[in-house]
């Protein structure tokens, strides 16, 4: 599926949640070996999905300190959970899911406060040198104005490039309305860049 033109803007991170994870077969070995108690294979798995566990959450939160705590929370989380883990499709499954509902439940606790200035969001390097930077901050403070579970739909399609039957499993709620926040959202995304909502509903609509 071919993402839509302002939505492609929105910020790629570094790593997915997949991260730069290298060949399936040392990490399948780690997995494993962590799983039989070798702290040093646990390492290796951190290392591999730490970047996108971290950019997940700080897009999600947009408070380093906070990603960086949740990060941490969701990784001593896996820790005691390994038994669990069935294989690294299901770990990088959990590791989203983990770090979705985790995020949600620290938004909905944090005081109603003035959405922040442009100044106070991260930079977050490009990948395209084609893009527009001050749309792509433009579109930055708009997903943080997002509801917290409309800001996981979105963040899932278009940074981890789930889609809605996969986002719908990650985040537990019904595909229809996985499919109504994006609409929804895309939306109100693209008429925050001055241009017609009608492709962006039409996109999410079909998917």
């Amino acid at each position: 599926m071919s993402l839509p033109a302002a939505a492609r803007t929105l910020p790629d991170s570094s790593a997915s949640a997949a991260g730069t994870a290298g060949p399936a077969a040392p990490l399948a070995s780690a997995l494993l070996r962590a799983q039989r108690g070798e702290l040093a294979a646990f390492r290796e798995l951190i290392r591999a999905y730490q970047d996108g566990v971290y950019t997940l959450a700080l897009r999600m939160l947009k408070v380093p300190e906070d990603a960086e705590e949740l990060a941490q929370d969701v990784f001593v989380s896996v820790h005691r959970h390994l038994g669990k883990i069935a294989s690294e499709a299901h770990l990088l499954f959990w590791l989203r899911r983990t770090v979705c509902h985790r995020a949600i439940d620290r938004l909905r606790r944090r005081p109603s406060h003035p959405p922040m200035p442009l100044d106070s969001i991260e930079e977050v390097p490009a990948q395209d040198s084609s893009r527009d930077p001050l749309l792509e901050r433009r579109l930055q403070e708009m997903v943080l104005r997002l509801p917290p579970m409309a800001r996981a739909v979105v963040l899932l399609r278009y940074q981890e490039d789930l889609d809605p039957p996969e986002i719908a499993t990650t985040l537990e709620m019904p595909l229809n309305t996985v499919k109504s926040h994006l609409k929804r959202s895309l939306a109100a995304l693209r008429r925050g860049c001055g241009e017609p909502a009608s492709p962006f509903a039409q996109e999410a609509g079909h998917e």
